[in-house]
């Protein structure tokens, strides 16, 4: 067990030598790669997250929040096997995205409010991405159809809800009654978000910066066609994949857009892990989740763009 530990530790080791020496080797190439990435946090990403963060914040807070989890309990309890506040974080999830998803899964989890299992399953359910996001700018700056948008939205959707039927038959029972939390103030509220929100940034700058590396480190992955480069792509970083898949003009680019939404590629998982990993969330059974949660979306998507478009 040491021994692979130890490994594990070098072979994480050697990657970051490996990859500061590709940026050392061409810095002012991957300069303008990282302000590329930053044009694209700053255009797609800040304006329909970061407000939300805030926003869902806020309404965690309220009475009325409570209530309408209460309201909601029976539904998400005969569903899915988890308790009120559940269905508020996740509906507040619907509206703002993965990261909000995650870090309200996590909070929830630390209130005690959440078994370990009930975690899990509430961080499948709630891995969803915003409909601003999808509609707003996918389906409408990068497909250029707000149409397309819907049909990537509830593929998107359908497929994470459905599927996570699949999963309450894992358990529940919570462990411990959900502790009283103290109401936060709005500095930490705005502290939180604005933290949440740069490590996004910074993540999806990252993961920007790795997928070109990989481009030049194979320049095989150049002579791909348009489709296979996009979804490479997006595997290492969503929302470039996303991009790139729009301008392939192929009747897959939109099924695929939505695997890769739904699966979130690397960035997306890593922005998802640093809320869950605390509260005890394992990487590899959630990725297989939100794997065949992917492949879901692919034919639900497939089938509703061959119908609508």
């Amino acid at each position: 067990m040491y021994s692979v530990k130890k490994l594990r530790s070098a072979t994480a080791f050697a990657l970051l030598i490996a990859v500061m020496a590709l940026f050392l080797s061409a810095p002012a190439h991957y300069a303008a790669v990282l302000l590329d990435g930053i044009s694209l946090w700053a255009v797609c990403i800040l304006p329909t997250t970061f407000p939300f963060l805030i926003l869902t914040a806020l309404m965690t807070e309220t009475r009325c929040f409570s209530a309408l989890s209460r309201r909601i309990s029976r539904p998400m309890g005969a569903l899915y096997a988890l308790p009120g506040r559940a269905g508020g974080a996740l509906l507040l999830a619907l509206l703002s995205g993965y990261p909000v998803g995650a870090r309200l899964t996590a909070d929830l989890s630390r209130s005690g409010a959440l078994s370990q299992k009930e975690c899990f399953r509430l961080a499948c359910l709630s891995s969803t991405s915003g409909p601003v996001f999808l509609v707003g700018t996918v389906g409408g700056v990068m497909f250029g159809s707000t149409k397309a948008g819907w049909i990537l939205f509830f593929s998107h959707i359908l497929a994470v809800w459905g599927s996570s039927l699949l999963l309450r038959g894992r358990g529940g029972g919570r462990t411990q009654p959900p502790a009283r939390q103290e109401n936060r103030s709005l500095y930490d509220i705005l502290s939180q978000a604005i933290l949440s929100i740069l490590c996004v940034g910074g993540l999806i700058c990252l993961f920007y910066c790795l997928a070109d590396m990989l481009q030049r480190i194979l320049p095989c992955l150049s002579e791909l066609p348009p489709l296979a480069q996009g979804a490479l792509t997006g595997l290492v970083e969503m929302t470039a994949g996303c991009r790139a898949l729009s301008a392939a003009a192929s009747p897959l680019s939109l099924p695929l857009a939505a695997a890769l939404i739904t699966l979130g590629g690397a960035c997306i998982l890593c922005q998802e892990m640093t809320f869950l990993s605390p509260v005890g969330i394992k990487l590899l059974p959630f990725l297989a989740v939100k794997a065949g949660q992917a492949v879901l979306a692919f034919a639900l998507c497939l089938a509703l763009s061959l119908w609508l478009l």
